[in-house]
């Protein structure tokens, strides 16, 4: 038995050629078109949310690391709390944010779902 797990990590969330015919998605021919803009953009969209999501995972657990072993220092605990502080505002400014572009979507484009993807001509 083979217990070696190798996680598939992908370049890209969105596929160029969905259909692989070479017709498909933003692909005339096999040539990439302009309209490959919105793949690109939907990824770093998709990209740099996880990677936000992670940093402020890990701000919180150093903050909560030093407050815990802050050993009732006071300089130490402030510099515990600025950190949880900062991670928290960062939560709440990137769920606002998101917030915001769902209600937008909702009440002005008819709630398709489709303002966090960037679509060239629709």
């Amino acid at each position: 038995m083979n217990f070696l797990f190798v996680p598939t990590v992908y370049a890209q969330i969105s596929d160029w050629d969905p259909t692989g015919t070479g017709t498909g998605g933003c692909m005339v021919d096999g040539v990439p078109t302009l309209k490959c803009f919105e793949i690109v953009f939907q990824n770093i969209v998709y990209i740099s949310s996880a990677l936000i999501l992670v940093v402020l995972f890990v701000m919180l657990v150093i903050g909560a690391f030093h407050y815990l072993t802050s050993l009732g220092n006071p300089e130490k605990l402030k510099k515990a709390q600025g950190t949880l502080r900062y991670a928290i505002i960062g939560l709440v400014i990137f769920v606002s944010a998101t917030l915001i572009l769902i209600i937008i979507d909702n009440l002005f484009l008819g709630g398709r779902g489709k303002i966090l993807k960037f679509q060239i001509g629709e």
